[in-house]
């Protein structure tokens, strides 16, 4: 199994992305965060809003020359607009698509040049809603669907030289809900997994030998309603 070594990770001050944080960490790894929000966790960050592709960009070539160069990336940032097409605000439901789909784009685009020098990893973050569609999800479901196909596409692309894992998870019990309208809301007795557990998955891939990849995997609970 391969060390961690330097992991970025988009979103890493909370949910998916800070659970991940203390997993790197506590495999050896060094973990660097890209968020909006500053990490409780000492690490070396940059404060940045992924839908700004240029400021993406260069916060990600910045903390990776401050500590000589990343190994991996996990892009486990993500925002959601709930509602119809015909309620979400337009300016709402492009973030959507500019945070999921096009940031994702925006970190692995600057980051390749220091993974191809390593042989490193990428794992990006689709959802089951990436496979499955809902109502009153357009622009989440765009963006997730994308997520897939970009992250399909780019292991294609990079194959033999940076290994490519999709992660879809599920419902998790973070504060990604937090703040909608209680329609779209879990309910009550909601079968969500732990992101510490999501994360441990992350890890197991990013630790696989260059040439051994884990192409995809789905992490939910065994009684996610998503899946399938």
């Amino acid at each position: 199994m391969r060390e961690l070594g330097n992991v970025l990770i988009t979103g890493g001050a909370s949910g998916l992305g800070a659970a991940t944080v203390e997993a790197v960490a506590a495999g050896g790894g060094t973990p660097l965060v890209l968020d909006r929000a500053v990490p409780s966790a000492p690490v070396k960050y940059a404060c940045v809003d992924l839908a700004d592709r240029r400021a993406a960009e260069r916060a990600v070539r910045e903390l990776a020359d401050s500590v000589g160069g990343l190994d991996a990336v996990f892009t486990a940032a993500g925002v959601d607009s709930c509602g119809t097409l015909g309620s979400v605000p337009a300016e709402d439901w492009e973030r959507v698509l500019e945070v999921n789909l096009l940031g994702t784009a925006a970190v692995v685009r600057a980051a390749l040049p220091y993974l191809e020098r390593v042989r490193g990893t990428v794992v990006t973050c689709a959802s089951t809603l990436g496979l499955s569609a809902v109502s009153d999800a357009t622009a989440y479901c765009a963006s997730k669907f994308g997520v897939v196909g970009f992250t399909r596409a780019l292991a294609a692309e990079t194959s033999g030289r940076v290994g490519v894992t999709l992660l879809v998870p599920g419902g998790m019990r973070t504060a990604f809900f937090d703040g909608r309208d209680e329609q779209y809301k879990p309910p009550p007795g909601a079968k969500l997994n732990d992101p510490a557990d999501v994360a441990a998955t992350v890890v197991f891939a990013l630790r696989q030998p260059p040439g051994c990849e884990v192409r995809e995997m789905v992490v939910c609970h065994s009684e996610e309603p998503s899946w399938p």
